[in-house]
């Protein structure tokens, strides 16, 4: 004889309410955009924001990277309240800065500075792309200028990391003119035996990737960084032929010549503490 049994009883997802979305606070996962693996972001960040599963390297703000990098302390920010005019009358260009500054607690799309790595001292210059995606404006170009004014008066190198969309629409060719005069910069502290170590970060193009970045003694880079002048599909439309599928990634540019190594964000401040430790006469004259 068989006995009849109940019916399981049927459960059915329900959408959660507001007060249990409350229970997860928004942004305490992240989800890697390459290998789709789900991180704590508390852990995430203990790993310099560079993903467990396949490496990927997350963009870096600009105060996270240098507390990763320099001894704890030890930098001292130049030209922190130098902010932004709006030269051509652009409209709306005073709000978007305003809305930039406040969502990110910067003045500007790069911070500079003078500190040590391991005891070493030098300059430095940090890009950071989320405000209005590290354009370069006149106050970056001129911050950049300056930081490297500073490193000849100190007899320093002068370190920069990039992250940039390129030159900014709202300032024109003003913007424009700053490739001219990091470019001056940096040879005015050439010249003297200064040591330039430039670091592209993801993405480094336009009219940085074509000044400034590409001008350092070492020109590092972090894997899978985009670093490019023009976009890729405008480049295949020109030459009319299919590019790599690697086309315009740190890798391609190390094997083309154009870099001097690939650095993982892990092994960074050893390497650079390295340089600064065989350059420790910085910016002295010959």
């Amino acid at each position: 004889m068989f006995t009849k049994q109940k019916p399981k009883k049927i459960k059915y997802a329900t959408i959660p309410s507001e007060a249990a979305k409350q229970d997860v606070p928004e942004g305490i996962m992240q989800k890697c955009p390459k290998c789709k693996k789900i991180m704590y972001t508390r852990e995430l960040q203990k790993n310099l924001h560079v993903c467990f599963g396949c490496g990927y390297h997350y963009p870096m703000k600009a105060h996270e990277r240098i507390k990763s990098l320099l001894d704890e302390g030890s930098f001292r920010e130049l030209d922190a309240g130098l902010s932004t005019a709006n030269p051509l009358k652009f409209p709306d260009y005073e709000e978007k800065i305003a809305a930039d500054q406040k969502k990110t607690g910067l003045t500007e799309a790069i911070v500079t500075g003078v500190g040590t790595i391991d005891g070493y001292p030098s300059a430095f210059a940090f890009m950071d792309s989320s405000f209005r995606m590290g354009s370069m404006g006149s106050v970056v170009g001129e911050k950049i200028t300056r930081a490297v004014e500073e490193a000849i008066r100190l007899r320093i190198p002068f370190i920069i990391f990039t992250a940039s969309g390129g030159a900014r629409m709202q300032e024109g060719v003003l913007s424009l003119m700053q490739m001219a005069k990091t470019g001056a910069a940096f040879k005015r502290l050439s010249d003297r035996g200064g040591l330039i170590v430039s670091v592209m970060t993801h993405p480094t193009t336009g009219g940085v990737s074509a000044s400034f970045a590409s001008l350092g003694d070492f020109n590092f880079a972090e894997p899978g960084a985009l670093i490019g002048f023009a976009g890729r599909r405008i480049i295949e439309q020109t030459i009319r032929e299919k590019l790599p599928e690697d086309f315009q990634t740190a890798e391609f540019l190390l094997k083309c010549g154009q870099l001097d190594a690939v650095l993982h964000r892990s092994e960074m401040k050893e390497k650079l503490s390295f340089l600064l430790d065989i350059h420790q006469t910085g910016g002295g004259e010959r």
